[in-house]
């Protein structure tokens, strides 16, 4: 039996954007090609809200992360982490000898303007981190603003940003909250299938990677920006195009949609998942202002067995997720995202009802 997948990625695909993973391969170096890749990249600019250039890379989201702070650091990092990917950035950059000092927050709170004022007062660092979304803890953390700040007091640093699990379900502006590189993968909220990477890239971060000696090859950010404005939108590396084919359908169906009318769809669904939550049991991020938008995190006040339920859920045709690392059957947590709608939410929280005697 397919399980409808309500957890952090990957999620359910619609059958027709699947279908479109087994189109007939063309050649990767061919004309074809490249215009299938600019427009892809001229569709996700609308999506990021951006003017700089897109790159696409046959990877994870951790794969341009890594890349990102290898690529671009020149003197010493500040990663700012609210959770285990937050981490994951950390420990990716300390993997590749990246200067770096971690900013971590208690599970379930934000990183905050503050919090990034300070550590940019000391003049360490050209470049920071922030996880937008994080999926372990359910917290959305106020990215605006952090650019904001950098805007107004630290122009000079790079502000690199993953929004692997919010970009495509909640409203994110790339350049104008002043993001130099902005990360996402197919998986979450775009809804397609995992195995790409994307991100937008700003000419004055390429521009400083430039000045770094070690960038590795495959996830060298300024090769494959510079591949792609050399070679009109080919890659250095053979790329999945079958993944294309399906973004390059399904970003047509985004767009039909209309991006303010997905991120109300999206904003709805968090809505009922919380109310639900708030009844039964607890969110557990506190503070409103900081929730996130396309998964919510519920605190196990029931003490219920959280294997348990997702067992029966199994026979019920539909999967939640175990809290992560340290939460780990103290809280599960809900996705609400890519392209499942009110009633697919509806009916999860219905059986759950049923299952738990709620």
């Amino acid at each position: 039996m397919h399980k409808k997948l309500f957890i952090p990625g990957p999620v359910d695909v619609l059958p027709d954007v699947l279908e479109k993973m087994a189109t007939p391969q063309i050649g990767h170096r061919t004309k074809e090609a490249s215009d299938l890749q600019r427009g892809i990249s001229e569709k996700l600019q609308k999506v990021f809200y951006t003017e700089n250039q897109i790159l696409l890379s046959t990877s994870s989201g951790s794969g341009l992360m890594e890349g990102a702070i290898r690529s671009l650091t020149r003197k010493r990092a500040a990663v700012f982490s609210v959770g285990a990917f937050g981490d994951r950035w950390y420990k990716m950059a300390t993997s590749n000898n990246v200067p770096t000092d971690l900013f971590k927050s208690d599970l379930g709170e934000p990183t905050t303007v503050e919090m990034v004022d300070e550590a940019l007062a000391t003049g360490k660092y050209d470049v920071i981190t922030v996880t937008h979304n994080e999926t372990s803890t359910g917290v959305m953390n106020p990215t605006k603003e952090i650019g904001a700040l950098l805007k107004d007091k630290y122009p000079d640093v790079l502000y690199l940003v993953d929004t692997v699990s919010s970009m495509g379900g909640v409203k994110i502006e790339s350049d104008a909250w002043g993001m130099d590189v902005v990360i996402t993968s197919t998986q979450k909220a775009l809804g397609l299938p995992a195995g790409l990477a994307i991100c937008s890239v700003s000419e004055r971060a390429i521009e400083a990677g430039r000045e770094v000696p070690n960038r590795g090859l495959y996830l060298d950010l300024v090769s494959l920006y510079d591949t792609v404005k050399k070679k009109d939108h080919q890659y250095p590396s053979t790329p999945s195009l079958s993944h294309m084919f399906a973004l390059d359908y399904q970003l047509d169906r985004i767009l039909e949609e209309g991006l303010e009318n997905r991120y109300k769809r999206h904003k709805e669904m968090a809505e009922l998942v919380r109310d639900w939550a708030r009844k039964n049991f607890e969110v557990f991020v506190k503070d409103e202002n900081y929730l996130s938008q396309t998964l919510t995190t519920i605190k196990n006040t029931r003490e219920i067995s959280v294997g348990d339920l997702n067992k029966e859920l199994a026979n019920r045709g539909f999967m939640i997720s175990n809290g992560y690392g340290d939460l780990k059957n103290h809280t599960f947590r809900i996705s609400h995202m890519a392209d499942y709608t009110m009633d697919d939410v509806r009916d999860l929280l219905s059986t759950i009802d049923d299952i738990l005697g709620l």
